[in-house]
């Protein structure tokens, strides 16, 4: 008659640098969620008063929706149509580095893109003012002319050129190194077999690209895409001193003299001279650009989740 011995239950023996390092990420991570907690805390404790108050308590003389939804539109047209212009750029740009390039070549222009992702807002900003607008000033009366019938470019052109379409340009310009940097990193872990099998089967280099690199590499292209969303959406100073905005104004013109503004440059032009139930309007109209931004990495981290079978990327 034979017996059967159940297997040992072998126990894991953890090393003393290995509960350490546990314990030091998960009081990395405990900490990053109190931060957001406690920054979501603040905003709505402080803005609450902002959202109630009446239109006489405010120096804006609305109540706090009317006040600000131009400011909710304005932030969103100025990001949207940032990365329509910078998402096409930053792709092209990150291929032709990791897979058409010259290797020394790709490499410096690595460097160089990593090295435009430190330049400070304020750079941005004054390369906006000064050198920028004024020489858009022709393009937008083409586009008047030419194109005017378009809601867009309806016109009057600016004179000055600080409209809201240059405030995009200086935004794409901004948010172009970081999503190139990032697309570049995920062609690069293109599996090359995949490259070799489409280039062996007859593709040229574009087709090889389509079929191979931005299959593999979709989902990492939309966290790029969303992390320049999000700088875009939270930019101040570059747009603060590019933007010749028009207070409560919601208009589809971008090359225009009136134009909205956004919510962080709305801030950081008002706050210094607000008091009383004006501050508490302002930081609730941060709590506002906060929920914005939470939605649109939720958004973001859904899509690249969705994408997760189709791509090793994540």
């Amino acid at each position: 008659m034979s017996s059967t011995v159940a297997p040992r239950k072998t126990s894991v023996v953890q090393r003393r640098g290995d509960r350490i390092f546990s314990g030091l990420s998960l009081g990395a991570g405990l900490l990053i969620l109190a931060l957001l907690a406690g920054v979501a805390i603040f905003l709505t404790v402080q803005g609450i008063p902002g959202i109630t108050a009446s239109p006489d308590e405010v120096k804006s003389g609305k109540s706090f929706v009317p006040y600000v939804w131009p400011l909710v539109y304005g932030t969103l047209i100025a990001a949207t149509v940032a990365l329509i212009m910078a998402v096409p750029v930053a792709i092209g740009v990150a291929l032709f580095i990791s897979h058409y390039a010259p290797r020394k070549l790709g490499q410096i222009l690595g460097y160089l893109i990593d090295l435009l992702a430190a330049v400070p807002s304020v750079v941005y900003g004054l390369w906006g003012i000064q050198f920028l607008s004024p020489r858009l000033v022709p393009f937008y009366e083409w586009l008047e002319d030419n194109l005017g019938f378009i809601p867009f470019f309806a016109g009057p052109a600016s004179a000055t050129g600080r409209t809201i379409m240059t405030a995009c340009v200086v935004l794409a310009v901004m948010i172009l190194p970081i999503m190139t940097a990032i697309c570049r990193e995920i062609f690069l872990q293109t599996p090359r077999l995949h490259e070799e099998a489409a280039l062996a089967l007859g593709a040229t280099r574009w087709e090889m690209a389509r079929m191979a690199i931005f299959p593999y590499a979709r989902s990492g292209i939309v966290s790029a895409a969303m992390l320049g969303l999000g700088r875009a959406l939270g930019e101040t100073l570059a747009v603060a001193m590019v933007l010749s905005a028009t207070a409560g104004v919601v208009t589809a013109n971008l090359i225009s003299s009136t134009n909205p503004s956004t919510i962080a440059a709305n801030i950081a032009l008002s706050f210094a001279e607000a008091s009383g139930k004006s501050v508490n309007a302002l930081i609730a109209s941060g709590l506002v650009l906060f929920v914005i931004t939470f939605l649109v990495n939720f958004a973001a981290r859904a899509i690249v989740d969705r994408r997760k079978e189709f791509s090793g990327a994540n």
